[in-house]
């Protein structure tokens, strides 16, 4: 995974997991870009049949550090407890038959997204991005770049990674037009409406809440969160 070789020093910089950081946050954080979202994110979702109350166990991606822990503070928050079983990869190898009115699935990125293209009107979807926005009312942070603190000249760096966004939002047009994996009128919605690419005020703050959130639910140690923006 990049968030293990950033920590072992074999990465220098990576775009990873926010909790990376919040876990292990010696790190130096590019400012102003992240992957976020301001409400329903879609590529984050726990498939389900029945009411999400009654569900007794989700099978977890274990993809992202995030967007587990992001489930359990919700599920803490919302007085909801189901049993959390992690498998190897990808979605199970049941797939939408292991879904039951007691068993969801959470799905992450790309798989979600098929999953979703895949069995339309099948399921039902608990998007965690609007989960947290219904709760907390901030920007949900996914990801971020990361630079070790021994790296020279990062600042440099930051300022590359920067303008690489900015243009790659004004190609964004283009970018859509070329993709091939999905339709193009849903990249379009994606890219610009469930996505967001800041690391602004908003995004700094709702950072900060989910790591009080992990803290309060005992997935971090408790401790005064600073960023060392460049």
């Amino acid at each position: 995974m990049l968030c293990e070789r950033l920590a072992k020093g074999e990465l220098d910089i990576a775009l990873v997991s926010s909790f990376e950081f919040l876990r292990n946050p010696i790190y130096r954080i590019v400012d102003e870009v992240s992957i976020s979202s301001d409400g329903p994110v879609y590529s984050v979702v726990v498939a389900h049949r029945g009411d999400i109350s009654e569900i007794k166990e989700i099978e977890l991606d274990p993809a992202s550090q995030t967007a587990v822990n992001l489930l359990r503070c919700l599920h803490a928050e919302v007085g909801c407890n189901p049993r959390l079983v992690r498998r190897n990869t990808g979605v199970s190898p049941a797939g939408a038959k292991s879904i039951s009115a007691r068993r969801a699935q959470l799905l992450i990125g790309d798989q979600a997204i098929r999953f979703r293209e895949s069995h339309a009107g099948e399921f039902r979807f608990w998007d965690l991005g609007e989960q947290w926005k219904k709760l907390i009312g901030l920007p949900f942070v996914y990801a971020l770049w990361l630079i070790r603190p021994e790296v020279p000249d990062a600042k440099t760096i930051a300022s590359r990674l920067r303008t690489l966004r900015d243009e790659n939002l004004a190609d964004l047009d283009r970018l859509i037009a070329a993709e091939t994996d999905f339709d193009r009128q849903f990249c379009a919605c994606y890219y610009r409406e469930h996505l967001r690419f800041n690391f602004g005020e908003q995004e700094k703050e709702g950072l900060r809440t989910f790591a009080k959130l992990c803290a309060k639910h005992g997935l971090l140690e408790e401790s005064d969160l600073r960023f060392d923006l460049v």
